[in-house]
């Protein structure tokens, strides 16, 4: 694959752009340089075409927020109508009632909506809202909730982070409920909520999730569950409404507007109510384009039965990934986990490098044979049977590569470029 134009654009990027893009995800550290492109020029549908015309199987869908496909004609069609009559109002724009109130009916817990324009946004927010309805500081995490400094704080990427704000936020492990009973017993009376993502890439136990509501309301802490990512990928509710636990608050983001800059904290009435006080306060909160995309998104997941059509292609790759991995002899070693709809690829080696070197040669290798991934298989509606199965083919190549490999010690020896490395350890 051409290479040249990913390559200028990266050292004019490196002379005016820290770390050559806008999140550590989409930066060089997150690829196997020397044969990732570095820059995309265009996408249409479940492909993407890097500076230098090569095309990819996009698994990646900017992070997430793409479920329609990349450049959806509905939505696209909605925000060009919205364009023509506006997009920053100097009052509030009636398109914001009616996604308020369409939220509201489809996610359990959602009374009332306020938006932001990112995860970060509005989780801090919610974080806010929380201290100031309880009364109390601190705050009991598991999983990642974004930049602000209450979350980052608390992980290897805490540089600007002030001491008394990191002490504030204590962690705990997913499907451990009775970490999160010592965290209450050491933290009493002090705990102001308990935020996580209600489901990653592991189930959550059964009875966990009740679990995490009964020992929030017995504690007089508000749970609240971080939706960027399940938010109208995995159900129109929410994993509340999958899972059937609602929590006081959720956080929604990336999926809701296919790609559109837009996010969302909703809730019962009496904590939203709050924000007449607790200050939440953005200039593009209410822009009306990402209002009138969020609002055509969840329309045509609806209309097209969305929800199902991603379990269903997300269950043939998953069966067919896993099914590869048998014949490769990698089970084991390299695992296909998660929820259809969402799946990742668990490498586990003996040590923390061995197993980023060989999901380093995973990449490597797929990205040799147009698949754009870190890993993980984020889904669309775009991605049809025949993507999943040219996908399939791929891997039907890569891994016995992989294979052979691993068995015989030399996976960093095959890498052409050094080796993918965490962002944060959390």
């Amino acid at each position: 694959m051409k290479r040249m134009e990913s390559l200028a654009w990266l050292e004019r990027a490196k002379r005016r752009i820290p770390g050559c893009a806008q999140t550590f995800s989409k930066s060089p550290m997150s690829f196997v340089q020397g044969v990732a492109p570095n820059f995309l020029a265009c996408a249409k549908g479940a492909y993407v075409w890097d500076v230098d015309g090569n095309r990819y199987i996009d698994y990646i869908l900017g992070l997430g927020p793409i479920v329609l496909g990349h450049c959806d004609p509905v939505v696209n069609q909605a925000v060009r109508e919205q364009l023509e009559t506006g997009v920053s109002f100097s009052l509030p724009h009636p398109l914001e009632v009616e996604l308020s109130e369409l939220i509201c009916q489809l996610v359990p817990c959602a009374e009332m909506v306020r938006f932001g324009k990112n995860g970060s946004d509005v989780t801090a927010a919610a974080i806010r809202v929380a201290r100031a309805f309880t009364h109390h500081d601190y705050v009991a995490r598991c999983g990642y909730h974004g930049w602000q400094d209450w979350y980052i704080g608390s992980t290897s990427r805490h540089l600007g982070v002030p001491n008394a704000v990191r002490e504030l936020t204590v962690s705990f492990p997913y499907n451990d409920l009775d970490a999160l009973h010592r965290l209450f017993r050491d933290h009493s009376g002090e705990i102001a909520c308990v935020i996580l993502e209600p489901i990653t890439f592991d189930a959550p136990q059964p009875g966990y999730l009740e679990g995490l509501r009964e020992l929030c309301t017995k504690n007089s802490a508000l749970l609240v569950f971080d939706e960027i990512i399940t938010g109208f990928r995995l159900n129109l509710g929410g994993a509340q409404a999958l899972f059937g636990v609602t929590p006081d608050l959720a956080c929604f983001g990336k999926a809701i507007a296919n790609g559109f800059p837009l996010s969302a904290i909703a809730g019962k009435a009496e904590i939203m109510q709050w924000f007449e006080q607790v200050f939440f306060s953005g200039t593009h909160g209410g822009e009306a384009a990402s209002i009138a995309a969020a609002l055509a998104t969840i329309r045509e997941l609806a209309r097209r039965n969305g929800m199902e059509e991603l379990r269903r292609t997300g269950t043939a790759l998953q069966n067919g990934t896993r099914r590869i991995l048998q014949q490769s002899g990698l089970q084991g070693t390299l695992d296909c986990v998660g929820l259809p709809a969402l799946t990742t690829l668990r490498f586990k080696c003996d040590s923390e490098n061995a197993s980023l070197d060989l999901r380093s040669l995973f990449q490597q290798e797929v990205l040799k044979r147009g698949i754009l991934t870190h890993g993980n298989h984020m889904l669309s509606l775009a991605h049809t049977d025949t993507i999943v199965a040219d996908t399939l083919r791929v891997y039907s190549e890569v891994f016995p590569l992989l294979a052979e490999a691993h068995r015989t010690g030399n996976v960093a020896a095959r890498l052409e470029g050094p080796a993918v490395r965490p962002t944060l350890r959390q």
